[in-house]
């Protein structure tokens, strides 16, 4: 299986600033440059398991969610993983989606 790094990198960049740490922080507690903390972020360079084991650890985040976007210990894990998707679509394809989902989300409401 391969990875997205940057899709890694945002999402431990979204993790870091919703817990208010900087890069310098937390380059900091793992004892690594602010250069490489950014790199990651963006995607630059591929993180060892070691390293985001820490990083996990630092972050209070899973590494299951930080890898794929799903974190199966949360009742709404997959929500995460569609809004993620849906962030790197065009306008276009936002509204052929909503074509195909809308009659699923609205099977059998009419029946209750």
């Amino acid at each position: 299986m391969s990875y997205d790094y940057s899709l890694i990198g945002k999402r431990i960049r979204q993790a870091r600033e919703e817990r208010e740490l900087t890069q310098e922080v937390v380059a900091e507690m793992l004892d690594v440059s602010n250069a490489y903390i950014s790199k990651i972020e963006r995607g630059k360079t591929a993180i060892s398991l070691e390293r985001l084991s820490q990083l996990c650890v630092v972050l209070e985040e899973s590494p299951e969610y930080i890898l794929s976007g799903t974190n199966s210990s949360t009742k709404d894990y997959l929500r995460h993983e569609i809004v993620e998707m849906l962030e790197r679509c065009s306008p276009e394809k936002i509204k052929l989606i909503l074509q195909i989902i809308k009659p699923i989300v609205d099977y059998g409401e009419n029946e209750k």
